[in-house]
């Protein structure tokens, strides 16, 4: 578990982060570009640009189901920006991307108005990443039933940090 809660004026931001070796430009890649993002997340089509809504094929979720998420920024190499609706209700998520020692840290931020799902939400998000690792590593992906409902007590605990 990875993840930390951060207060906000409107809610709390939820942080998760993941090093990689690998240059900035390389882990962008495995995040934007829909061959990759097929690898750990799902793919999608559309115009990546800001201000553009693409569709999101999740290929780890029951049914694969479709989704339309639309990009608020795109920062290269450095941060991209995503605002999402649907069943789930509205999401908005940042990717930022630093270069650090050992490569590249990636530090997923889920912008929150409530604090009702963590116990969901967290353990999702660590899946999510450490499908991102297996796919940079080329190793196997991970299992969703090693992360939930092993993590939700940790997520549901989460006081936010000021």
């Amino acid at each position: 578990m990875s993840g930390e809660l951060f207060r906000t004026a409107t809610g709390g931001d939820l942080v998760l982060g993941r090093t990689f070796r690998g240059t900035p430009e390389d882990v962008w890649a495995s995040v934007t570009e829909p061959e990759r993002t097929a690898r750990w997340f799902g793919r999608w089509e559309g115009t990546g640009a800001p201000g553009s809504t693409i569709r999101v094929q999740m290929a780890f979720e029951e049914g694969e189901p479709w989704f339309d998420a639309r990009i608020e920024v795109c920062e290269p190499h450095r941060r991209l920006g995503l605002s999402t609706s649907d069943e789930a209700g509205n999401w908005h998520l940042e990717l930022l991307l630093s270069e650090v020692a050992d490569g590249t840290l990636l530090r997923l931020v889920h912008h929150l108005t409530t604090l009702n799902t963590l116990g969901e939400v967290g353990p999702g998000w660590d899946y999510y990443l450490d499908l991102l690792v297996a796919a940079r590593t080329n190793n196997p992906p991970v299992n969703w039933d090693d992360y939930y409902p092993r993590l939700k007590p940790y997520y549901d605990g989460l006081t936010p940090i000021d």
